[in-house]
Order: C-alpha cells, then structure tokens, then sequence
C-alpha cells in the first residue's frame, strides 16, 4: 500500500485526497491520499518525519513551495529554474523535489489556442514563479505585481519580467490577466478579489483558485463579458503529472474533471 498525502496551511479547501483517492480506486492501484496541514513552523519537523514513515510521496502547497526547497536531497533543473517545489518523490533513495505547476498551468492556455501578448501576473508566492516560467518559455511579456514589492521584484529579474508596484496595477491593460494569489480562496480569503475596478481591455481573466470554482473575480469577468479560465484544469493537469510521477500511470481527464465539479457543486449546496 504505497502512502501519499500533500502538506500546507491551511487545507481545508483541497481537492487533491478526493481526485488522486478517486484515481487509485479507478486504475486498481493500491494507494491512499492523506491531509497533513502543517502549520510554517512544524514544516521541518514534518519534513524530518517524512524520512523515517514510509511515505511515498507528497503534493506541495501554500505557503510551502520556497520553503520545502533546502529540506530536499535534489532539485530536478525544473524546479530549480522555477523556484518551487509542489511534488516531493523518492528515487535512488533521495527525496527530489520537482514542480508541475508550470505543466498544469500551461495547460488551458495551450488547449485555448491562445496567442503570446502581454500578461499581468497578480502575486508572487510558489504558484506566481510556475505561472511567471511557463509564460515567459511561451513568449510572453510578463508584468508582475504583488503586495510584497521585494520578494515581486526578486521574481520579475529573475524571468526578464516588469515589476509593476500593486497600488499601480489597475493602470495596467493586460490580454492576459492571471490571479495567483489566495484572494478569493475558500476559507478566509473566499469573497475577496485581488482586482479592484473595471476589466477594461482585458481580453482573458486566469484565476488559479479553484475552490469555488466562480471566485470573485470570475464572476466579474463573466458580467463584463471577458472571457474566464477557471482553476480547475490547472489543479487537474498539474496532479495529472504529479500521478504520474509516483505510479507510472495517467488517470482519464475527462472523468477526473467530471468528478471534481461535481464535488464543488456538492460543496457549495452543503
């Protein structure tokens, strides 16, 4: 029975245990999937544990992208470029870290068609560096803006990127428009938007939040009438290559997303 689970702070809003336990169920494999909210500060007593429990692997999440990075044996040069890890796997013994955010993320865009322009990328944590590396690789002209103007800054030199200040991001008219902060998140953050006006010359909206599925932001794309790409297929592809990382195997797409949106709109009504 191979054990596998995903750390962060908070968790309540993941979907991961229910699509990768939905996954082994559907191709036979004899595995299970676990919650292990672990608070920053039990991050490397987590980690330290983690070494001595049989434990095949983990999903990484919020806030513990960056700081997972020194816990690790090896960094594959994917993770190195980005700058996050969201996947920890053994092989040979050593525990690697690897990202597929960027595979996840990429993902919609590419199925959409959609042509290189210029992109406004909100936030700057773990999921912003994904986002920041697979447009910058595609040929965007990336815009950055965040709270934290530092760790912003850091972000935009290290992908030939432009820091725009946050109280300036209005000013700016993107294509592409891309939320990469909790803002609008289940939990805490659920109701808030990180975009305060109008969408005017906005011509597609990203938000990476996938639980509600219809965040604030999406919501006021939808009656601006900008297009929307929602989380969901984000979070689907990149466990898509994270499964296939720890079992060899693909589970089917179609059903996966299927089952997810059924589990929100479950979640919603409850």
């Amino acid at each position: 029975m191979l054990l596998l689970g995903i750390i962060g702070h908070p968790l309540s809003h993941t979907l991961s245990p229910v699509l990768h336990n939905w996954a082994f169920r559907e191709l036979g494999i004899q595995a299970s999937y676990h919650v292990w909210d672990t608070p920053p500060e039990k991050l490397p007593a987590f980690m330290a544990a983690l070494r001595t429990l049989p434990i095949h692997g983990a999903s990484v999440t919020i806030p513990h992208k960056e700081p997972v990075m020194p816990l690790v044996d090896r960094l594959t040069a994917n993770a190195r470029e980005i700058g996050a890890v969201n996947t920890l796997y053994w092989e040979d013994g050593k525990l690697w870290g690897e990202n597929t955010d960027v595979t996840g993320f990429m993902a919609p865009l590419l199925e959409r068609g959609t042509p290189p322009g210029t992109v406004l990328v909100l936030g700057a944590g773990g999921a912003a560096r994904a986002a920041v590396c697979g447009l910058h690789r595609a040929g965007w002209k990336v815009l950055l803006s965040a709270r934290t103007g530092t760790r912003a800054d850091r972000l935009a030199n290290s992908f030939q990127a432009e820091h725009v200040p946050w109280s300036e991001r209005h000013e700016v008219r993107p294509d592409l428009l891309v939320n990469t902060t909790p803002l609008g998140m289940s939990g805490p953050f659920q109701g808030l938007s990180p975009w305060k006006g109008p969408l005017a010359g906005v011509s597609l909206v990203y938000d990476l939040v996938y639980n509600p599925r219809e965040t604030p932001l999406l919501l006021q794309a939808a009656r601006e009438g900008v297009d929307v790409v929602h989380g969901l297929p984000m979070f689907v592809h990149q466990a898509l290559a994270q499964f296939e990382l720890w079992t060899g195997r693909r589970f089917p797409l179609p059903q996966a997303m299927v089952l997810l949106e059924e589990t929100l709109a479950a979640r919603g009504k409850a």
